[in-house]
Formats: structure tokens, sequence, C-alpha cells
């Protein structure tokens, strides 16, 4: 059986109004005995404050199924940082999932590492103390490097606009955990016993979801949603395993 890891942002939603061929197809999994994973690289939210998203569109999401680009960056850092000062851009999800590590979060102006997740509430005078933060020897951390996302209205900036605006000006190279990074979906094989054989990433984004599932080596299926038009998807080099409009036009997968 096939296991399905669905992108949020413009794969099952967009803003706060769900994609109804998603939500179909989501409940149609679940009522044959199928809970799919979600992956996102939305790093504001909690894990609860996702189901309480998700719930709000009426899909019934496990905790335990969710995974975020906030989480897995906690992970890595408390991984590769542990006793490190660690300095925080963005909201709760990506604070509390460092807390949920053990990490202390330092407002000290020299620490050893600067995590940036979204934060729409920043300003000139925070991106620029982060600029001098970097200059001062932080290791510059992005929880993902989305450039936008889209809304009911357009596309709004993402994390990976602000992070790669600290780094043009400090001259260094981001590290960035979310996807494309195959991190999260390791992460769901190892802690749920599956095989990439088993595994199907769906998403919007074919520079995100879709390298992520190629880099990882499992099924892929773009949709023509939210980011990525399918006519500039049909030109990439590397194709996704499949290319559909929605997902009520995706075959069976065995």
């Amino acid at each position: 059986m096939k296991r399905f890891c669905f992108d949020l942002d413009g794969t099952v939603y967009r803003g706060k109004l769900g994609i109804p061929t998603a939500v179909e197809f989501i409940h149609h999994l679940q009522a044959e005995g199928n809970e799919p994973f979600f992956v996102t690289n939305n790093s504001s939210k909690t894990p609860e404050q996702l189901q309480q998203a998700l719930a709000a569109i009426d899909i019934q999401a496990k905790r335990e199924h969710i995974y975020s680009s906030a989480l897995t960056t906690a992970k890595y850092v408390a991984k590769n940082y542990g006793t490190a000062k660690v300095q925080v851009i963005g909201s709760e999800g990506i604070r509390h999932a460092l807390e949920a590590e053990g990490i202390i979060v330092s407002e000290e102006n020299e620490v050893d590492v600067l995590v940036m997740g979204i934060d729409r509430s920043i300003g000139y005078a925070r991106i620029a103390d982060a600029c001098l933060t970097v200059q001062r020897g932080a290791k510059l951390i992005g929880t993902n490097e989305d450039i936008r996302f889209p809304s009911e209205e357009g596309f709004l900036p993402g994390n990976g606009s602000f992070v790669r605006m600290v780094a043009n000006v400090c001259g260094v190279e981001p590290l960035f955990i979310g996807k494309p990074s195959p991190v999260m979906l390791e992460m769901i094989a190892e802690e749920h016993g599956l095989v990439r054989d088993e595994l199907v990433m769906v998403g919007d984004n074919y520079d995100t979801d879709i390298l992520c599932g190629i880099n990882f080596g499992c099924t892929t299926v773009h949709v023509n949603t939210g980011v990525t038009p399918m006519e500039i998807v049909k030109g990439k080099p590397t194709q996704p395993t499949y290319v559909v409009e929605d997902l009520s036009q995706l075959p069976h997968l065995e």
C-alpha cells in the first residue's frame, strides 16, 4: 500500500480555503484506513496549530503524522549544535520545536547559530540585527528556502526570501533544512518503519516538494494547484512520476 505525504500550502489548502479535490482525495484514503502524512515547510505553526488548520477544512490529521520544517530543524540543531548558543527569528512553531528538543534560545549578540523561520511581523531593525549576528560568526540556518507561498489573493514572500537577504548582505551560504532536502521524508520512513518505495510525495512546488521526493527517491505527484505551473514542470529535465491538474486525475497507485 502506498503511503501519501502531502504538502499543505497550495496542495491541500490555499490560505484558509481547502482545495476540494485534495480534501476529497484525503477523505478517500482515510476511509480505506490509509492515514496520510502532512509535510510542510511552514515553520510558523506548532503541530497542534497545523492540526487545527486542517480540521478547519474538514481533515482530521494525526499529530504524529504531521512533519514541519520547524520540527526537522530543531532535531538537526539538537544533533549538531546541542550545547551551542542559538538565536532565533521566527514564530511560535520554531520556538516551540527548539524548546521541545531542550535547546536554550539566547538573545545575546554573539551566538553560535542563527535559526531563521518565517516571521510575518519582522521589520528592518530585526533583519539588520540578524545580519550583524551572522557577521560576528553565527552559522545561518533556515528552516526552509521557499521564496514564496500561495494565499487566497496571490503569492506572498516566503522564509527563503528573508534568509537569502541576510545571506547576501553577509556573503555567506545558508544551510536550509526543509524541502527540497529529503530529511523530512527520511524521518517519516525511519519513525514509521517504511521504505522509500512505499512513499508518495504530493506537492505543488517543483523546487521544494517534487525535488524533495526526487532527492529521497520515491514516487512524486505534481498538482497544478499552487506555485509551479504545469507547463513549467513539463520543461524540467527531471520529471515527477505524475503531473496532474489536480488529484481527481491521479490514477490508482498500488
